[in-house]
């Protein structure tokens, strides 16, 4: 890791971070305060930022790349519970305000970028700017209700209405997405994935 200020890319760096969906309305003087306390990771496939039970726990804004949330079961299962692309964030910051162990991992699903800090540092600097604290607390809330209806999805809907459902919501991440990550989120083959994707082509030819 490198601290930002120390970058040789911090200038885009710090071009991409104004244009992150929660830091993106901070002034100039804030920003300059949060990139003091930023280090720079670059990510190869398949690392891992967060690991389920973890009690050290950072924030994360995705500069580049795409990171997955996964939440793994006592058996080894896995689940796929959202991913996160440049101008998102990531963050475990609802376990940390509760003194609990994260309850899922992050890991990078593509070689990926990241800018990060310990939560610590970053509950206190929101203490000091309380329209970004609640803008953040809103989008943690909306990823919350994100997941529960992609949960409840996998309940609900056959394969089908899943990559309908998907399309008709994130229809951006449907190309930037590998098959085999899209077809685990959705709880699907890739074989079935790659069957229904051409058929809503043709549908919508």
């Amino acid at each position: 890791m490198t601290a930002l200020d120390k970058h040789p890319e911090k200038n885009l760096i710090r071009l991409q971070l104004s244009q992150n969906s929660v830091l993106q309305n901070l002034d100039p003087g804030a920003m300059a305060d949060l990139e003091a306390h930023l280090e720079i990771a670059d990510l190869k496939k398949g690392d891992i930022l967060l690991h389920q039970g973890d009690h050290q726990m950072e924030q994360y804004f995705v500069l580049d790349g795409i990171l997955k949330r996964i939440v793994s079961s006592a058996d080894a299962k896995e689940m796929i519970l959202r991913f996160a692309i440049e101008k998102d964030i990531e963050t475990s910051y609802a376990a940390w305000r509760l003194k609990t162990a994260a309850p899922y991992s992050i890991a990078s699903v593509t070689k990926a970028r990241v800018a990060r800090m310990p939560l610590k540092a970053w509950a206190e600097f929101l203490d000091v700017h309380p329209i970004l604290k609640e803008s953040f607390e809103f989008e943690v809330m909306r990823l919350m209700s994100e997941i529960m209806a992609h949960t409840i999805t996998l309940h609900m809907l056959d394969a089908p209405g899943r990559v309908e459902r998907f399309l008709r919501k994130y229809q951006y991440l449907f190309e930037l997405l590998p098959k085999k990550e899209l077809a685990a989120y959705l709880n699907l083959s890739p074989e079935t994935l790659s069957r229904l994707k051409t058929k809503h082509k043709e549908l919508f030819v």
